[in-house]
């Protein structure tokens, strides 16, 4: 909306858009006609509407199921996705690089979250139907819905669950962003429409073919073995050539560059010396035989005779490593342009989904823990060709946690810091699954255990290999190893009924909001649900400090984000201490104070308050 105020000053009256002015100004560039070129479903409106709803959720830490709380900067976040990418729109907009999702195919067994309008939110939902077992887990035989191909608007349903989510996500990301979405032939062609939407066509990377098994078990006249994974960038054009593709692997660069003559320049490699395109054409003639050579029929030199002279001169230009065949370029490795290789269109030796199982039954000692996990090695291409180091890479259908894997793993191998979100819904699993018997309860369960178990694996190594003298302590450090588990929550503090119309109601509730906070609310889920508010990444360091030295003493919370604009958090009344508290602000000097009404005795505690804090430049936002 600023961005169009912007634009088109003229279009706006009273704070709102006037569309027949900005109809009238943008003239020819109207779409007037009945008909256009559009995606469209039933639906779809209820779908873009949910975009424009917003949440009073917030994210609970789970220190229980996190490990090295203090450490790490990764993410795992239990509940719907939905919510949680409302939850994480001011946080994280436009801080991620890379996204991958894996989302239900479709393919008429999925089950996944939809509501028979397309327009109610599964916390909605629930509260409607109370589809949620006794420990509050979302039940998948009932919550969960099975869109069968018998349903009459099979696309529909599917294209409804996603649109959101992706609109969403790509607020998300950098402008250097990328996303990457795995389908199969079931949605293939709705989700390049719909990400043509979302995205913009001009946007597209690339489809990907990733070849997923080694046979279709004769199904269909071509057997199935493949998948699609949709690149989409955030915005194409501020996406370097040389920043996006396979960093050069010592493989490769011994593969195809040495240095037989001993050139100072480096190791090098041969090019073509011509190409299809209209270009110069005479003889080039080897100075040493006296051979002349033309381009083949066809084509034509890439340089003129006065630059190719030069170039033969200097060396760039030789006649085979024998020196008496047709002339060729001679490039060098710390020449070259990009120092990255270009993804294949087609990945036939990039993972199968055989491996993802293997892996799985590797790190859990069991099989069929989970089922379809993608590789590990599938998405570790991904995220070396579209991240370098300490990018944040996101996953908002997490499933057994396969994205985490990949980003640790690459950031043990390249020494890199990356971090990761992973988004996954308690869905219950079946009682009669392995994953059950065992003791684990939702996908979320597995998911967390997985990451766990690589972090163990990772250590282990580490200590092997230093115990062997192939690692110093230094190389110990590479990556912080651990995660932050987070769990989807309602807010901690009350809100505000909009459907109040009389006088005793209005008051009961005045009454109701004395105290902002819900009376079950934690002083730490206060904390990390402000942050969110604030805009703050919810792993800005956490600083609590007492003030006062005997039992009555406060808390006080210092948010320590990068830009160095600290903020102060209280909740409770500092009783005794109340100067100690203001002299402690005072000397930390935060940009803004957070704190709940019921923290001062009067209004008058609070003005004085509110006065001192202004006196030092101190922003104060009473809760």
């Amino acid at each position: 909306m600023e961005q169009l105020r912007q634009l088109f000053p003229e279009t706006f009256t009273e704070g709102k858009i006037d569309i027949k002015r900005l109809t009238a100004t943008l003239g020819e560039n109207v779409a007037t006609g009945r008909e256009s070129y559009e995606l469209s479903w039933a639906g779809k409106a209820d779908a873009r509407a949910e975009i424009q709803k917003r949440t009073t959720a917030t994210l609970r830490p789970d220190t229980a199921n996190s490990v090295n709380w203090d450490a790490t900067q990764n993410l795992y976040i239990e509940g719907e996705n939905l919510e949680v990418l409302r939850t994480l729109q001011k946080a994280y907009f436009g801080k991620v690089k890379m996204i991958y999702i894996d989302p239900p195919y479709n393919t008429g067994n999925d089950s996944f979250v939809y509501p028979d309008d397309y327009s109610e939110t599964l916390k909605e939902y629930q509260a409607r139907t109370g589809q949620t077992d006794e420990a509050g887990f979302v039940n998948k035989q009932t919550l969960w819905k099975k869109n069968s191909k018998e349903n009459g608007q099979f696309h529909s349903v599917w294209l409804s669950m996603m649109y959101p989510r992706l609109f969403l996500a790509r607020n998300l990301l950098r402008d250097d962003g990328v996303i990457f979405v795995s389908i199969d032939d079931n949605e293939a062609a709705d989700l390049k429409l719909l990400m043509d939407e979302i995205f913009g066509e001009e946007n597209f990377i690339g489809k990907i073919v990733w070849k997923k098994k080694t046979n279709g078990n004769n199904m269909g006249l071509i057997p199935p073995v493949h998948d699609f994974i949709f690149a989409y960038a955030k915005n194409a054009k501020s996406i370097p050539e040389d920043n996006f593709g396979l960093p050069l692997s010592e493989e490769f660069i011994s593969k195809n560059y040495s240095n037989p003559d001993g050139d100072e320049r480096g190791l090098w490699t041969t090019m073509d010396l011509s190409a299809n395109h209209e270009g110069p054409y005479y003889p080039i003639v080897n100075p040493k035989t006296k051979e002349s050579f033309l381009p083949s029929r066809g084509r034509y030199w890439v340089f003129n005779e006065t630059e190719a002279l030069k170039r033969i001169k200097d060396g760039r230009i030789i006649f085979g490593k024998s020196g008496d065949a047709r002339p060729v370029q001679k490039v060098f490795l710390n020449e070259r342009k990009s120092k990255r290789l270009k993804i294949e269109s087609w990945w036939d030796k990039h993972g199968l989904n055989e491996d993802g199982t293997a892996e799985l039954t590797e790190l859990f000692d069991m099989a069929k823990i989970f089922v379809h996990s993608k590789p590990s090695k599938t998405i570790s291409f991904l995220v070396n060709a579209a991240t370098q180091s300490n990018d944040l890479i996101f996953d908002f259908f997490s499933g057994s946690g396969t994205t985490a894997q990949a980003v640790l793993d690459l950031n043990e191998e390249d020494g890199g810091n990356r971090q990761f979100i992973c988004v996954q819904m308690p869905e219950v699993l079946d009682e009669s699954s392995e994953a059950y018997k065992v003791g684990y309860r939702t996908i979320a369960d597995i998911g967390r255990a997985r990451i766990a178990k690589v972090l163990e694996k990772i250590e282990s190594k580490r200590l092997e290999g230093l115990a062997q003298g192939a690692l110093t302590q230094g190389d110990m450090q590479k990556q912080a190893l651990g995660f932050n588990a987070f769990k989807l929550a309602p807010s901690n503090f009350k809100e505000w009924r909009t459907d109040v119309d009389n006088e005793a109601d209005l008051l009961a509730q005045l009454e109701y909001h004395v105290d902002s906070a819900k009376p079950d609310s934690e002083a730490g889920g206060m904390v990390y649900e402000l942050l969110l508010k604030l805009a703050l990444p919810i792993t800005t360091p956490i600083e609590s400090h007492k003030v006062g030295d005997d039992a009555t003493a406060a808390t006080a919370y210092m948010a320590k984000p990068d830009n160095g604009k600290h903020v102060a958090m209280f909740f409770e009344a500092p009783a005794n201490h109340a100067g100690d508290v203001l002299t402690f602000i005072l000397k930390a000097k935060p940009v803004k104070v957070l704190c709940l009404n019921k923290c001062f005795v009067d209004s008058q505690a609070l003005t004085n308050f509110s006065l001192q804090l202004q006196d030092a430049d101190i922003a104060l936002e009473v809760l």
